[in-house]
């Protein structure tokens, strides 16, 4: 396989490892599923796939026109997970945080959402350069409990509530502005420190 091929099925696997892991947290609901979703990222960061909300942070130069296709893989994995997964219950679940994206506006969404990708991005240093952990286990439980949006994991909550509501302007605008919110926040380190390497297309980093 290809170098381009396997960095096409990292980004797609990412976004299914976060669908599953939005699955889990929708099922448990709570502490406990807060937690689990953990689970997700983990995976994404040990197999070094191609995640946009890890790897934003860490990107510069012309890599950086990789991200656009990398989010829209990860969107059709994650979609595709909530297609697979969805049921009655998920969907009134995911209705639920979506009434709430919707009653904060797109400008709240994009604000709240920086505070997700700075959390994401010291999530991945702290693995990749620290070779630990624990910023991970406790961030994502924090993103969650703060309702910070995270991009990939909103496909999820978004593909089944469109299931069953239009789509409207409004709801577009949530989206993109948490998108161009776990960007900023993903890259705010970079007033303090120096980036680690970019990671490339095909290499082990998340």
């Amino acid at each position: 396989m290809t170098e381009q091929l396997k960095w096409i099925a990292g980004a797609l696997l990412a976004g299914c490892c976060i669908g599953i892991a939005a699955t889990t947290y929708l099922t448990l609901g709570g502490l406990p599923g807060q937690v689990m979703f953990a689970f997700g990222l983990m995976t994404v960061v040990m197999f070094g796939f191609a995640l946009f909300t890890g790897r934003s942070g860490f990107t510069t130069g012309r890599a950086i026109l990789t991200l656009l296709p990398m989010l829209a893989l990860n969107i059709a994995g994650c979609a595709l997970v909530a297609y697979v997964t969805g049921n009655d219950a998920l969907t009134a679940a995911s209705e639920a945080i979506v009434a709430k994206r919707l009653a904060a506006g797109w400008l709240r969404c994009g604000i709240l959402a920086i505070g997700c990708g700075f959390i994401m991005t010291a999530a991945v240093y702290g693995k990749k350069v620290k070779d630990t952990w624990l910023p991970l286990i406790f961030g994502v439980p924090t993103f969650i409990i703060c309702g910070f949006p995270h991009c990939v994991a909103d496909v999820y909550y978004y593909a089944l509530y469109l299931a069953s509501n239009p789509m409207s302007g409004e709801l577009a605008g949530c989206y993109l502005a948490s998108v161009a919110g776990n960007y900023i926040g993903c890259n705010l380190y970079r007033l303090h420190s120096s980036p680690s390497p970019a990671p490339q297309p095909g290499k082990q980093a998340s």
